[in-house]
């Protein structure tokens, strides 16, 4: 009966980390909207949003945390637990760098990054991979499918790679308009904030697989039991 309590304690959490997910996913995607479409008033929806994430990210906490109080969980269940709070953190954090974007849009662009530039620097490109990271981290789980998540180590490389090119892009391009040297430093600081989101994707994916390896070695080891 125990059992069947704590069973239950964590799908309702599961699903109000999901409501997290979803709330995150639409931030991540208005802010590629706002940046290469310069739209100001989806970079204002990002901002009004943000008071969402945080409340929700308290709320989670909160029931992680009362959860292993009131139930004591021990193993695979405790593990499952902190991963959700650990999760739940990540994914406040990619809500922050989303609304760093958003802001970025508000008070430092003067005007649209001109499509050639924002080619160069592949930034719909690291959007794009940022998206699938934060997809495949949210199919894991849900499917408890440890290859989808460790297929986001890969992309990570690439984000990285992609941020590392940008510095040399955008200091060719101050030296070509001297007059937008301070947007652009800050453009650089957005590029870092989409290298940070793939980042904490990354953390997600380790957490994953980490409760995923200890679910795995259990039930090897209750198998194990029956055979002896």
């Amino acid at each position: 009966m125990a059992a069947l309590h704590i069973d239950t304690e964590l799908f309702k959490l599961k699903n109000s980390l999901q409501e997290m997910w979803l709330l995150v996913d639409k931030q991540i995607t208005k802010a590629q909207i706002a940046l290469l479409q310069y739209d100001k008033s989806i970079a204002r929806e990002i901002l009004s949003r943000e008071k969402m994430v945080n409340a929700l990210e308290l709320k989670i906490d909160s029931e992680c945390e009362n959860f292993i109080a009131r139930n004591n969980p021990v193993a695979i269940d405790l593990r499952l637990a902190l991963a959700y709070l650990k999760i739940n953190s990540n994914l406040e954090r990619i809500g922050d760098f989303a609304e760093g974007i958003a802001e970025f849009v508000l008070r430092n662009m003067s005007e649209k990054l001109p499509d050639d530039f924002a080619n160069r620097l592949r930034i719909e490109e690291m959007f794009n991979e940022v998206a699938e990271m934060f997809t495949l981290a949210k199919e894991s789980l849900h499917d408890e499918n440890s290859e989808k998540a460790e297929k986001i180590f890969g992309l990570d490389n690439l984000v990285d790679e992609i941020n590392h090119a940008s510095t040399k892009i955008i200091s060719q391009e101050i030296q070509n308009n001297p007059q937008k040297a301070e947007e652009y430093l800050y453009l650089q600081a957005v590029i870092r904030k989409l290298e940070r989101m793939g980042d904490r994707c990354n953390n997600i994916a380790e957490e994953i697989v980490f409760y995923l390896d200890a679910k795995v070695l259990k039930h090897n080891k209750e198998e194990k039991k029956k055979l002896e």
